[in-house]
This record gives C-alpha cells, sequence and structure tokens, in this order.
C-alpha cells in the first residue's frame, strides 16, 4: 500500500528522472550519477533536475554521494517504485535492434497481452536503459531471458519514454527447457576401434538403435562414426571400408549436468550434430543429437 501512494505522488517528469538516473547508473557501472549528465540526457535543466532530485530524496528514491566524484544514486525503494525487480547492475538480458547488439540497454519485464487471438500476439517491454535510440517499424529480438530462456522476435509498434516501455508486436516467440541434457539424450554403452569395419558397424547400429558410435583408442576418443557416414561408404560401393576410413575426427564433447541451452549452443558454434556426454569420472555416458532435442521439443510443447 505504501509502494501504490509513492508511485502515485511522483509527476511524469520525476519519473522520467528516477528511470534515467536508474538507466546512467546501470551505464556507469553502479558509480553515483550527477544532475548535470541526468539533464543532458532528457535535455533539461540541471538547476531543475537538482530541485526534482531534493524531492525524490525526501521520499527515499534517491541518496546524495557527497565529494567531487559524488552525485546521486537509486535506492532499492526506486526499482521497487518502478516496478523493477533485480538489480540492473547483475542480470543483462540482450536486446538486439536490426540484429546490431544494443549493449547499453537490457530488458526488466515481460509482459504479453492478446495472446488468445491469433496474428495478433502484442508485449510490453520494460527497459532498462535509453530507448530514445529504438525507434518505431525497427525489428526486435529481446532475450534469451536467465532461467527461461526465453526469446521474443518482433517489430517495435509503441514507446513510452516516460516508463521506458516498448509495444512489441510479435512475430515470434521461442523458450528452451531449463533442464540437463542427461534429460534427453541417448544411452551409450559400445564403442569401436580403428579396425571394425562396415557390416560391424552397421550390426552395432541396428541392435543399439543409436545413429553414432564414438571410436576409441588407448582409452582416448579418437573421433566417431555417424550413420550418415556409413550410408556414404554403401553409396559408394566402398564395402571395405573400416573405421580409420569413415569416422571423424571432430568431435564435441560435454558433462552430461550441462543445461540444453548451453549445450545446442556448444553444437551449433562446433557445427557438430552430435555430443557425447561425459559423467563426473568423465566416462561416455550417452550422446545428445539434434533429432533427440527437436523430439523432446515437440512433446514438451504437445504433450498434455
Amino acid at each position: 500500500m505504501i509502494l501504490f501512494k509513492v508511485v502515485n505522488l511522483l509527476t511524469s517528469v520525476q519519473k522520467e528522472i528516477l528511470q534515467t538516473l536508474i538507466n546512467l547508473y546501470r551505464k556507469s557501472k553502479c558509480t553515483s550519477v550527477k544532475c548535470e549528465n541526468i539533464a543532458e540526457l532528457m535535455g533539461r535543466n540541471s538547476g531543475t533536475i537538482r530541485n526534482q532530485m531534493q524531492s525524490l530524496r525526501s521520499l527515499g528514491l534517491v541518496q546524495g554521494v557527497p565529494g567531487p566524484r559524488g552525485g546521486y544514486k537509486p535506492t532499492l525503494e526506486a526499482y521497487h517504485t518502478l516496478n523493477i525487480e533485480n538489480d540492473p547492475c547483475e542480470i543483462h538480458v540482450p536486446i538486439r535492434v536490426n540484429d546490431e547488439l544494443i549493449s547499453d540497454v537490457s530488458v526488466n519485464k515481460i509482459e504479453f497481452t492478446n495472446i488468445i487471438r491469433p496474428g495478433d500476439c502484442e508485449a510490453t517491454i520494460t527497459v532498462l536503459g535509453d530507448i530514445k535510440q529504438l525507434d518505431l517499424d525497427n525489428k526486435i529480438k529481446i532475450g534469451p531471458t536467465p532461467v527461461n530462456n526465453l526469446t521474443v522476435l518482433g517489430t517495435i509498434i509503441g514507446r513510452d519514454d516516460v516508463d521506458n516501455a516498448l509495444l512489441i508486436k510479435t512475430e515470434g516467440i521461442l523458450s528452451i527447457p531449463n533442464i540437463q541434457v542427461k534429460e534427453l539424450s541417448t544411452p551409450l554403452d559400445c564403442s569401436v576401434d580403428y579396425e571394425v569395419n562396415l557390416v560391424e558397424i552397421s550390426k552395432i547400429m541396428i541392435e543399439k538403435q543409436i545413429k553414432a558410435i564414438p571410436v576409441i583408442v588407448d582409452d582416448e576418443i579418437k573421433g566417431i562414426v555417424k550413420y550418415s557416414d556409413v550410408i556414404k561408404s554403401v553409396s559408394e560401393n566402398n564395402f571395405d571400408a573400416k573405421v580409420k576410413d569413415l569416422m571423424d575426427e571432430k568431435v564435441a564433447i560435454a558433462k552430461e549436468t550441462n543445461s540444453l541451452m548451453h549445450s545446442m549452443s556448444t553444437m551449433y558454434h562446433k557445427d557438430v550434430s552430435i555430443l557425447l556426454l561425459l559423467d563426473e569420472k568423465e566416462n561416455i555416458t550417452s550422446m545428445l543429437t539434434f533429432s533427440g532435442i527437436l523430439r523432446r521439443l515437440v512433446t514438451f510443447t504437445y504433450d498434455s
């Protein structure tokens, strides 16, 4: 109830000053902000800003910092008043506009509206940072967010400089489940060495119902033989091929406790379709494939 009263005591100018202070405080990596800097960004007289700061200080929303390098910094109550839940100096949710990363802005809150109307979903994005550099009709990508790995794609159709909010016409929403990769991996209890022939490789794949086998020699991972390598060898009538002729030496490895988001990033940047997973003792336990990821995402979306 006290928070409600404080919010309604603020004028639109005071809210804009407080929001600008938080933006500059965050941009300066949490060092005090001078009134002159706020005035310059807002296009107002520094004396006016200084007078308003006294009012905000009496409300417990800003704190003065004495000394030649002093100024003002927002209090915890300031974040609550503007409905900013997290410390903006700790969490950064990226924003890209027209495929370019905007480094000095971050997302604080995402609220969806009209979600039951197909083709007409909108989102209100509360932003930390200067949104005046963002224009209507800009293409925007927001996220991924921490924990839920939510990414929103869309077009800016509105901007509120007082509340530091953007209205987005959404064109796509993606969320990657926050789970460990071992939950959707395929168990793997076999391996081959250099001399195993094509027929034996095929038999193992069929028996185990797997699409890849690690190549291990002297307890070291040397490569991987994939189902596609076997098919290619058959299509070329190379029936005498052995593992050393087929294997791919480019192998991606990760801990089985890694998050799905982290592992997908590893596969993307290393340009591989299969990830071998290790337990805490560095033993291969399973493998992750793009088809396995897709199957889980489909199940996650449509399973009732």
